[in-house]
């Protein structure tokens, strides 16, 4: 199976998700950099 851009965004989400359900503090920091990540990948910077 080869990754693509539009498989790295759901597993990003899926990894964020239980991050936020095990860890609650972590909320902020896991919003933010998931940001980033699917800024960099829609602006194309990661292929």
């Amino acid at each position: 199976m080869t990754l693509s851009v539009a498989h790295l965004t759901p597993i990003v989400s899926l990894i964020a998700g239980v991050l936020i359900l095990l860890i609650p503090r972590l909320l902020n920091f896991i919003v933010a950099i998931y940001l980033i990540l699917v800024g960099i990948i829609g602006l194309g910077i990661i292929k």
